[in-house]
């Protein structure tokens, strides 16, 4: 059995997702993916191709009709809801391309919400975390704001925060930039980047821009449900 350290993060084996009863849709068709920590990749390919299917098997909110999944050393496919949601809480972190904040709350209240929801309890040790992330995100000064008072950019970088207030080892993004402008584009994927390098956490960014993937250190394509192409960069 291969040490600790030495497994993949994330493995995906033989992962199939089917929809529908009398006629199937075959969503994917057997993908085999695994992710090091600190690993930044990119997961690409053209609509339809099962990119959001496979990043919602991942993110454990949906469970493939066969093969198997694993974060760490859990496997997650033999889990029970309670079970899916303490991982999930534990490993993953988000950022959508709607960014899903709450407008009734303030920068630094959304960006705690995973735990305070979670737990019920919103700590000293809760908020303090998030405004030191808000710090880092570059948004010292609007900790305080509605999210509908801040910009799109600021709005984004606030869900990168959000993300990472739990430490999860891996963040999964979904079409992070693809409601930015091109400089916000490039200010939120050098904040996941940053976060990338100074703590180690791993990203796995579902994107169509060219310009994302070819930022980043893995490109894997998914084509009709498989992985057609699963290609390093050279090193920066």
């Amino acid at each position: 059995m291969a040490d600790a350290a030495e497994r993949p993060l994330l493995r995906v084996e033989a992962a199939v997702k089917e929809y529908g009863e009398r006629v199937k849709t075959v969503a994917l068709a057997g993908v085999d993916l695994s992710l090091d920590a600190g690993e930044f990749a990119a997961l690409v390919g053209p609509s339809g191709s099962g990119k959001s299917t496979l990043l919602n098997l991942v993110g454990l909110l949906d469970r493939p009709t066969s093969g198997r999944i694993w974060l760490g050393d859990t496997e997650t496919t033999a889990l029970d809801e309670a079970g899916l949601t303490a991982v999930r809480a534990r490993m993953l972190g988000f950022v959508f391309q709607f960014h899903h904040l709450l407008p009734a709350f303030t920068a630094v209240e959304n960006v705690m919400l995973p735990e305070w929801g979670d737990t019920g309890f919103a700590s000293k040790a809760l908020r303090r975390r998030a405004e030191e992330l808000l710090h880092a995100v570059g948004l010292a000064d609007r900790m305080s704001y509605r999210t509908t008072d801040l910009s799109g950019g600021q709005q984004q970088r606030v869900a990168v925060a959000r993300a990472l207030v739990r430490r999860p080892p891996l963040v999964l993004a979904d079409e992070p930039t693809g409601n930015l402008d091109t400089e916000s584009s490039h200010e939120v994927l050098e904040l996941m980047r940053r976060f990338n390098r100074e703590l180690g956490t791993t990203f796995l960014v579902v994107t169509h821009d060219p310009r994302i993937a070819d930022a980043c250190d893995r490109v894997v394509e998914l084509v009709d449900g498989r992985v057609e192409s699963d290609h390093r960069a050279a090193p920066r």
